[in-house]
């Protein structure tokens, strides 16, 4: 095969009784000669800011709104590099006066701010493992990695101090010290000295501290951080990242950035929303505090984002494609409210940018003055100066993607990672429009290789190879805390299976075209990959979520479907229905229309009939994390709504299946006893289209 951004190391190999067959493996062609590696030299990520400090003292570092008296944010307050450093400096001596030493685990719990930022590096410069606490998790997570992880100082934001009190009980064993980002009731002191959990204020504990401490030595073997993935089923599993993971993780970031376009530096400032609890914004983060940049926080208040934007006006933009989804939106609903003079000339100026753009021109060179005719009221969207977008977590659309390539006058690329592979460990390059609708290529740290799958019809060795992503090289995890047997099921022979279905393309570069655990068999025998269906479902413009449940002992499946409230609204009016959405979710109606344009859809992109769905239920509310459905990163929790929606489900099957149907349970098995079943049965059998490949959630 022709490949232009990979080159490949290591031929192919064959199954051999249950290992399965592997695709050469590959690395990007910036890694040809060797995968980077950390230098001699280098032990601690501590090295990236206290180096930062020493170039650039006064420059800004960490920044928030403040509320003015009027109850609206401000303007930004800042404090430099050297107040950071301080800080931190005092929070770590006063960690170790508390009986805090090297390689003890620190939690920290709470949204985005620079006391986060601070406590992490103050666990860097004393060589303590920080924890995440997830703040979207809630207290029974919380519990049990405090006591999995033996947490014993945590730095807790203000408003979280309730829920790590409520959990204290069943945690006190190991955490004996709170740190709050702010301060603290002596209420809430009483409570925790109770238990015998002494509870400091931020200012309180910095006082405990000095700046004459001296720092341990650090290895770059050193567990820096155990960051907890969610998961979407059973508990928290706990992901071990040494120094030298996360310091060659964020190598890699300045390499491939630097060449591909320029090199952040103190004049760039990077906005920060996306949680620091997980591995992709904190990898970031790391990155800019590496190149001595500015950190904008938000206000933690999704209606407020777009005029925190406005407000901070940063250089560098990352977000997960909901965010990128709903700019794409509203930049579309404003460009058709324009009148079709308007419309007419931004589909010109689009056309002739997107042409030139495929035929190599960077985005800065393919159309100059549409840029400043056209687009610059686009780039204004997010503050006028973003010169760098990366996307990750979900799978970005390709129409999103190359919308926002060609009209926010900026680099955009969508990457793939994990946390086991500390952050992102494919990534598409700026200005190589080819790659639109892929993640890219290995980073400059990590080769693949793809292996054959073959209960799902995936063979890595066929002209178009597919199979599960493996990764190996020096960005990956330690392996799961307290936990080898999971360790040993997803690390074989030195890869690390992803879970992810890939496809190379010939360009060698991969596509995400399915999740490998979340597959079930039909009574008939069919393999139904859940999340392929779900996200070709999700291209129907009038739902805003949808699952998608089938089993074994069924032939057909049914799902959980949110709607767009508005689009909803808007048929209800058209068809003199009630417009109340609680009601229109109950209206059987408006049921039958959203499931006949859901199945339009679907036959639309070549879904095959098992595949199609045979009734819904409408869910006014959003999936949410307060109800356990999903994961902080949106994943669905597949176990936890078949709990919830059980008696729904039922009753969905029931429906579908309607009064023809007799059913006669013997053991576990439904026998069908019509013959409009056979005949049912034999027209899925013979179904033969092939369903569409579209990126999966690969975020673990």
């Amino acid at each position: 095969m022709s490949v232009s951004y990979a080159v490949k190391v290591q031929e192919s190999s064959p199954g051999l009784g249950k290992k399965p067959s592997a695709s050469p493996v590959y690395r990007c062609i910036y890694a040809k000669d060797g995968l980077l590696d950390l230098p001699e030299g280098m032990h601690s990520p501590w090295e990236f800011f206290s180096d930062s400090v020493k170039r650039n003292p006064n420059n800004r570092m960490l920044g928030r709104r403040q509320t003015t008296d009027s109850k609206q944010a401000g303007p930004y307050v800042w404090i430099t590099y050297q107040e950071a450093y301080d800080s931190a400096l005092r929070m770590g001596s006063a960690m170790r006066n508390q009986g805090v030493n090297p390689g003890d685990r620190c939690g920290i719990y709470g949204s985005n701010c620079p006391e986060w930022i601070v406590s992490m590096e103050a666990c860097n410069s004393q060589g303590v493992t920080y924890v995440p606490l997830y703040d979207s998790l809630g207290a029974n997570a919380v519990e049990f990695i405090v006591n999995h992880a033996e947490v014993k100082i945590a730095f807790v934001q203000e408003n979280k101090l309730s829920s790590i009190l409520s959990c204290l009980p069943a945690c006190c064993s190991y955490l004996k010290t709170i740190v709050s980002f702010a301060n603290v009731s002596s209420t809430q002191k009483k409570e925790a000295e109770e238990l015998g959990v002494s509870l400091f204020s931020w200012k309180e504990f910095s006082e405990l501290g000095s700046l004459d401490c001296e720092l341990p030595p650090k290895q770059k073997t050193d567990m820096c951080t155990i960051m907890y993935t969610s998961g979407t089923t059973g508990e928290p599993k706990g992901v071990i990242l040494t120094n030298r993971a996360i310091m060659t993780e964020v190598l890699s970031i300045d390499q491939l950035i630097e060449i591909t376009d320029k090199p952040c530096s103190e004049e760039d400032t990077y906005f920060s929303f996306l949680p620091l609890a997980h591995v992709y914004d904190q990898m970031m983060e790391t990155y800019f505090i590496k190149r001595g940049s500015s950190i904008g926080f938000w206000q933690g208040d999704v209606r407020y984002l777009m005029d925190d934007v406005q407000e901070l006006k940063p250089t560098a933009f990352c977000a997960v494609p909901r965010v990128y989804d709903r700019i794409y939106t509203g930049i579309v609903n404003k460009i058709a409210s324009g009148g079709l003079l308007r419309n007419k000339l931004f589909q010109y100026a689009y056309n002739y940018k997107l042409r030139n753009m495929e035929n190599g021109f960077p985005h800065d060179k393919a159309s100059p003055l549409m840029d400043k005719l056209v687009f610059e009221k686009v780039r204004q969207a997010l503050g006028g100066r973003v010169r760098i977008m990366l996307s990750g977590a979900a799978p970005l659309p390709r129409h999103v993607e190359e919308f926002l390539r060609v009209s926010c006058c900026s680099n955009l690329s969508q990457g793939y990672g994990l946390t086991e592979s500390c952050g992102g460990c494919f990534t598409s390059l700026a200005n190589v429009m080819s790659m639109i609708g892929t993640v890219g290529v290995p980073v400059t740290t990590i080769e693949a290789r793809l292996e054959s799958v073959p209960e799902m019809g995936y063979d890595a060795l066929s002209d178009v190879p597919r199979g599960e992503i493996c990764l190996r090289g020096n960005t990956l995890f330690s392996g799961y805390y307290k936990r080898q047997d999971l360790t040993d099921e997803v690390v074989i022979d030195g890869w690390f299976h992803t879970g992810d279905i890939g496809e190379l393309q010939p360009d060698g570069t991969m596509k995400i075209i399915d999740r490998k655990k979340n597959i079930f068999k039909l009574s008939q025998g069919e393999y139904v990959a859940v999340e392929n269906i779900e996200n070709t479902y999700s291209r129907c413009p009038l739902i805003a979520s949808i699952w998608v449940y089938g089993n074994s002992f069924e032939s057909f499946l049914v799902a959980v479907v949110v709607p767009e409230r508005k689009a909803l609204e808007d048929w209800a009016m058209e068809h003199n229905e009630p417009t109340d959405f609680k009601s229109l979710c109950e209206n059987p109606k408006a049921r039958k229309y959203i499931l006949n344009e859901l199945n339009s859809t679907g036959q639309k992109h070549q879904l095959r009939g098992f595949e199609l769905i045979k009734a819904v239920h409408l869910e006014p509310n959003p999936f949410d994390m307060e109800r356990d459905m999903v994961t902080p990163t949106f994943k669905l929790k597949r176990p936890q709504l078949l709990k919830y929606y059980k008696e729904k489900i039922d009753q969905l099957y029931s429906e579908a299946k309607g009064p023809k149907y007799l059913l006669e349970k013997t053991g576990d098995i439904c026998y069908k006893k019509t013959g409009d079943y056979c005949k049912l049965s034999l027209l899925l059998l013979a179904a033969t289209a092939t369903a569409i490949a579209i990126i999966p959630s690969s975020s673990k």
